[in-house]
């Protein structure tokens, strides 16, 4: 919210997602320290005060914060489990890293005044770009040329085959960016979306109103950063299920 010339009030949503020194008013570097930059490494911090502070004292009787960390490995590990098999076990520390990560920034980022990383394209884009990069080159250690077998659907008739390996070509080389987009865009569409309803809670005659609207968004934010953890871990399981197994 800023003031107009005219005395006004004009409401700028958007303002949130900007990236701006943490020191000084300078232009933003490569290697400027930003308000992206701290809220990362609070999400960072977080991670280790849960998982490696949180079960230092680990015990039979697990405490409040042992229980949840317990909880979310046992959660993870099943998923990864489930999907990719035996196989993908040994990638479980990665997976777990990267939704843990996940987490945390959109948790952090429905802090009054925070910033959430993870609505800012940069950001999820080399999380995609990782994941991507990574699986293809499992696909190809574990399977050689074989990998290559993803594309081919041999249970189609053969005149569909070339066809469809064309098809599926595109769309293995679109996952990196319907990946990042998927989770930068409702990370950033929430936040704004709550932003405009604050801004109507100055004028009184619907400020009840907006103020409810606010706590209904700002509820279903808290269920979406959730579930967009969720979905970019799920995701990227069944990509390296496609690395381990790519045989259709």
């Amino acid at each position: 919210m800023a003031e107009s010339k005219d005395g006004g009030l004009v409401f700028k949503p958007m303002q949130q997602f900007e990236v701006t020194p943490l020191f000084g008013d300078g232009p933003v570097g490569m290697f400027t320290i930003t308000n992206s930059t701290m809220w990362m490494a609070l999400a960072i911090i977080a991670v280790v005060v849960l998982m490696v502070l949180g079960t230092r004292s680990r015990a039979i009787i697990p405490s409040r914060s042992q229980s949840i960390a317990e909880l979310v490995y046992g959660f993870v590990y099943q998923m990864v489990e489930d999907i990719t098999g035996k196989d993908g076990v040994k990638y479980f520390p990665y997976i777990m890293t990267l939704f843990l990560f996940i987490l945390f920034s959109n948790y952090l980022g429905l802090l009054p005044k925070a910033f959430t990383p993870t609505s800012h394209i940069a950001v999820t884009a080399v999380l995609a770009v990782a994941v991507f990069v990574a699986v293809t080159v499992i696909g190809f250690v574990k399977n050689g040329a074989g990998f290559l077998s993803l594309f081919w659907v041999s249970s189609a008739p053969l005149a569909l085959r070339p066809i469809l390996a064309v098809i599926e070509v595109i769309s293995y080389f679109v996952r990196p960016v319907s990946h990042s987009i998927r989770l930068a865009g409702n990370m950033m569409a929430g936040h704004a979306v709550i932003k405009v309803f604050a801004a109507f809670a100055a004028v009184v005659a619907i400020s009840p109103l907006s103020i409810l609207a606010i706590t209904a968004m700002y509820g279903l934010e808290m269920l979406v950063a959730g579930i967009q953890a969720y979905v970019f871990t799920i995701l990227t399981c069944v990509y390296l299920k496609d690395a381990l197994h790519p045989h259709h």
